[in-house]
């Protein structure tokens, strides 16, 4: 398998609220919701960096698509990480995301590996890391 993921899905329960939360909230950029024609078909896309965008589609519509049971979920099933350029960028994420709504979970601080992060859960609980991670800088 080749590495060529191209999107990555959130399920959400208010697609609605969740899109005015990454598009209002954090400034992403997206057509905005897609698909209402369709029974479960509403998604909303977000461009991220080039070849990857963040989808966000309800759960419901994912349970019937995969035919997978509607079960609790676990914020601890992964994270998103979320890499900037220097600590204090990783301070103005956080503090753009709790005005958006974001609950913070840890707030920033030095990491034991020698690093700068913090954590916030978007509305469906979904956990960022904002990041500065002096070996491994995004590139710009």
């Amino acid at each position: 398998m080749k590495p060529r993921i191209s999107v990555l899905t959130l399920g959400v329960t208010d697609l609605e609220k969740s899109v005015k939360f990454y598009q209002d909230g954090l400034g992403l950029s997206t057509d905005g919701i897609v698909g209402k024609e369709f029974e479960y078909g509403a998604v909303a896309f977000f461009d991220l960096q080039s070849g990857l965008r963040l989808a966000l589609w309800p759960r419901k519509s994912i349970a019937n698509d995969t035919k997978l049971p509607l079960e609790n979920f676990s914020s601890l099933e992964f994270t998103i990480g979320h890499n900037v350029q220097d600590k204090n960028e990783v301070d103005k994420v956080m503090s753009l995301a709790e005005k958006a709504g974001a609950k913070i979970i840890k707030p920033a601080s030095e990491t034991f590996w020698g690093g700068y992060a913090g954590y916030f859960q978007d509305p469906d609980g979904h956990l960022w890391e904002i990041v500065y991670n002096p070996e491994f800088l995004p590139e710009d």
